[in-house]
Parts: structure tokens; C-alpha cells; sequence
């Protein structure tokens, strides 16, 4: 098969081809020290403060779109065919601040100014993607940046009041698009990359054929999708993760259609690519999954991912082993399909063969009676770590509970299902009493442990609570099922 050993981009206005980039090396890092782009911060090296936010613009199926990332945690490798684009990108050849930049001026958005581009590169995509958000839909967009000194309301006025000094439609982003576009797709030569050091190899597969191959040839490698995980690895605990291969710019990854009976989601769709037809399918889960990670994060996490580090706080898994979500998983040429709730087998260890990857992950799509709740505790109510996650999916005959699935994450070594509390629902008249039983029934079903998230003892009462709430939240017996918000 052809190869390339170098890795090419466009950086703001211009085309860049680095060679032998490392797995591990970071868009950060590059911008930082090697082109001595400083206006793109680190902060706290783990993808939570916003400070280093850049745009990041692909082709995909519908065309070029952009999105503000962590550039801390993304590798430089997997932005190979994409635009970058920085804080030095925004001001005009004339020296005037971009209409981003000019109202956070206006409103005294900013004072030590550390973390005043992050917050603009968001408000950026922000603006490009709603020129007159609501407080609503800003606070959202910038659920992934944090600022200590002036305080969230002026860069809240400076975030609504931006249409008044500029039209999107004058940016360079979109005056310039079919320019970048066409540079893109000439960037596009469908080879497979391997470059860098031997002992810090980086990979992109040429599709999703080639990412079989590839896992076939290096068993061992590390999977890289968002790597709002594994970027951790490389900044907090100096882990090698090389031979890496990187499987986010496969697009026969992303697809998420309806296919029958079910949604279907490629294991390297983010949290972002699949946001409209969770909200549109599974409705309980819209506000569940704005909760997810930040706005950056949710761009480069996958849901693919989360499922597959086996992590026992992952937000995604306890609502859909609820929902009654199947995986599929390849290796080479052969595939399987499994429940989700047994990938999971013990802390640290799922069920996949050395090879093996998840191809996609299939969610059925919900009954007639069918009522279904998502929440999740945590510390803050926005990006935060789940201290428990819940998923409750409860099918109604009349007034008898025909079926039920509770799942939960942070009670245990893996994401479970409560076993002993559906059995106290299923066939029981729906009524308070049995929801208290389901409650008490936990403690059966779990002996979850004490950490600096969360004591044993709230873990449990959480739960409880969770079943309780969801019997409350309820219309009575005689009224249609309605979907659950979130706590």
C-alpha cells in the first residue's frame, strides 16, 4: 500500500507539511514552539479550561465545517486534511479587531487576559453557527472555558451583542470557504500516513478496511478517535501511547442514521455529530447530553470512545445499556454483535480480542409505552465527572410495568445494570410503593465505593433518590409517557 510520512494542513492562510510527527505530539505544542504561536494558551493541559481553543474545519459528507477543540489534548497527527485556525487568524490585514474581539472589548469581557482567546475562538464558532445566540445557547458554548478574574456576564453581553458589529457572512471563514475547500480536497490522496519515531508512531489508516489492517499488523496500538481520554495520558501521567493509530478523519466511521428499528452511530461519531438525532430520536437525552464534557470536548469525543475505555464514570454507557444498546465489533474482515451491558467485564477489562475495535454501536428506538429517563450527579452541574449516572427505560401495559432496564455508572467497577431493582418492577403495579421496593433493591445490586467524587453512602442514597424522582416525575397512570429532563 502507498505511504506518506508527513503530515499536511493548512495553518490560518497557509498550507503546512510537518514530517515525522510523533503519536504523541500536540496541536499545542506545535503552535506554541514550533511556530511560536502563543496566542493559543495552555492552561490546564486536560481539556476543562478552554484557554487553548482553536477551530478546527474538515470536509465531511455535507461539506467543510468547523469546530472549536481543545488544541492541548489533540494531537497534531490527527489533524492531517484539516484547517486550523487561531486567535492570530481573526484580526483583519488592516490591524482591526474582529467583531468577536471588538465586543468583548466593548463590554470589558477581559482583564488579565489569559483566557480571553479562548473564550473568542468559542464565541467565534459560536457566532458562525448562530449570529444572534440566546444567554441560553451561549452559556452552552462556553461551558468549556473558564475564567477566574472578570466574571461570565460581560463575556455574556459581549456573546449577544456581536451581530451588531459584523455579519458572519463577511468573515473570511465563509468568503474564503470554497478556497479551503478546494485546498482540502486537494490534500486528500487517500494513503495511508505512518510517521514519526519508531517507538512514537503515528497512523491514519486510509479507511475503515485499512484501520482493520492496520490493527491486525499493530495489535497493540493505541486507538486514538477524539482522545479527550488518551490526551490525558500524554499531558497529566507522561504515558508512551506510540504505535497510535488515529481513526477520526474516517467518515465511514461517522455516519449516525436511522437503519429500521434502531439509530445507528459510527464508533467515531462525536458527541457533536450525533447531538440532532439523539435529540430527535431519544428526546430524554437532549439536556443529558449538553452535560456531557464541554462544547470543545464534545467535538472531539466520540461515542465510540467512550464506550470502549471501559471507564466505569463514562457518561454515555449507563443510558444506553438502558435503551438496550448492541455493539459491533471488528476485527480484520470478521465482525460481532453483542449487548453493550456484557463488553463491560471487569475495571479495566472489556471484551475485546487483541485487534478488535467497535465499529458501531445500534440503539433501538423506543416502543409504544415505552418511558425513559437519563440523569446524572456530579460536583458541577457542567463539565463535570459523573459521581453516579443513571439510565432508566420502563415500558408500561396499562398499569402494570411489563418491563424495565436501569443502568447505572459510578456504582460499581463497570457500567451495570440493577438486576434486583428491575426485578422488583417488572410485573408490578406501577405505584409508588414499587418504585420504593426497586430503591431499597439497590442495595443488592451495587456496593459502590468511597472517593474524592462521591462517599459510598451519598452513591447509594443518590440512586435510590434517582428512582424515586423518576416515579415522581411522572404524569399518573391514565396520562401518555412523557420524556424525562435530566438532573
Amino acid at each position: 500500500m502507498t505511504q506518506r510520512h508527513d503530515i499536511r494542513f493548512l495553518l490560518n492562510g497557509r498550507e503546512v507539511t510537518v514530517p515525522d510527527v510523533g503519536a504523541s505530539q500536540t496541536l499545542l505544542d506545535f503552535l506554541r514552539l514550533d511556530r511560536r504561536m502563543t496566542g493559543t494558551k495552555e492552561g490546564c493541559a486536560e481539556g476543562d479550561c478552554g484557554a487553548c481553543t482553536v477551530l478546527v474545519g474538515r470536509l465531511g459528507p455535507e461539506g467543510l465545517s468547523y469546530a472549536p477543540v481543545n488544541a492541548c489534548i489533540r494531537f497534531l497527527a490527527s489533524v492531517d486534511g484539516c484547517h486550523v485556525v487561531t486567535i492570530e487568524h481573526l484580526s483583519g490585514p488592516d490591524g482591526r479587531l474582529h467583531p468577536v474581539q471588538q465586543a468583548m472589548v466593548d463590554h470589558h469581557g477581559s482583564q488579565c487576559g489569559f483566557c480571553t482567546p479562548g473564550f473568542v475562538m468559542s464565541l467565534y464558532a459560536l457566532w458562525m453557527a448562530v449570529p444572534e445566540p440566546t444567554e441560553t445557547q451561549v452559556e452552552t458554548a462556553l461551558q468549556g472555558n473558564l475564567c477566574r478574574c472578570t466574571g461570565y456576564a460581560p463575556i455574556i453581553r459581549a456573546a449577544v451583542a456581536v451581530s451588531r458589529y459584523g455579519s458572519p457572512a463577511a468573515d473570511h471563514l465563509n468568503t474564503e470557504r470554497a478556497r479551503v475547500t478546494a485546498q482540502l480536497t486537494a490534500l486528500r490522496d487517500g494513503v495511508r500516513v505512518v510517521t514519526g519515531p519508531a517507538d512514537d508512531l503515528a497512523i491514519l489508516p486510509a479507511d475503515v478496511d485499512d484501520l482493520a489492517s492496520a490493527l491486525l499488523e499493530y495489535p497493540d496500538a493505541t486507538l486514538i478517535a477524539g482522545a479527550t481520554d488518551v490526551g490525558l495520558w500524554v499531558t497529566k501521567f507522561l504515558r508512551p501511547i506510540g504505535p497510535a493509530i488515529f481513526l477520526g478523519h474516517l467518515d465511514a466511521l461517522k455516519a449516525v442514521q436511522v437503519d429500521g428499528d434502531a439509530l445507528h452511530i459510527g464508533a467515531g461519531a462525536s458527541y457533536s455529530e450525533c447531538q440532532d438525532a439523539i435529540a430527535d430520536h431519544f428526546p430524554h437525552l437532549a439536556p443529558y447530553w449538553d452535560r456531557i464534557a464541554g462544547w470543545q470536548v464534545r467535538n472531539m469525543g466520540t461515542v465510540g470512545g467512550n464506550i470502549a475505555n471501559g471507564s466505569p464514570i463514562g457518561d454515555t454507557p449507563p443510558v444506553l445499556i438502558a435503551l438496550g444498546a448492541e455493539i459491533t465489533l471488528r476485527r480484520g474482515d470478521v465482525r460481532r454483535v453483542l449487548p453493550l451491558e456484557t463488553f463491560f467485564i471487569d475495571y479495566g477489562k472489556q471484551d475485546r480480542a487483541a485487534g478488535e475495535f467497535v465499529e458501531s454501536i445500534r440503539v433501538p428506538l423506543p416502543a409504544e409505552g415505552q418511558i425513559d429517563a437519563a440523569y446524572k450527579i456530579s460536583k458541577r452541574r457542567d463539565e463535570d465527572i459523573s459521581s453516579v449516572a443513571a439510565g432508566i427505560s420502563v415500558t408500561r401495559d396499562g398499569d402494570t410495568i411489563a418491563d424495565v432496564r436501569i443502568a447505572f455508572g459510578g456504582m460499581a467497577a463497570t457500567p451495570k445494570r440493577a438486576a434486583q431493582a428491575e426485578a422488583a418492577l417488572r410485573g408490578a403495579v406501577w405505584s409508588e410503593g414499587a418504585f420504593e421496593q426497586a430503591a431499597q433493591a439497590l442495595a443488592q445490586d451495587f456496593a459502590p465505593l468511597s472517593d474524592w467524587r462521591a462517599s459510598a453512602d451519598y452513591r447509594m442514597l443518590a440512586a435510590q433518590n434517582l428512582l424515586r424522582r423518576f416515579f415522581l416525575e411522572q404524569d399518573d397512570a391514565t396520562t401518555a409517557p412523557v420524556q424525562l429532563a435530566t438532573a
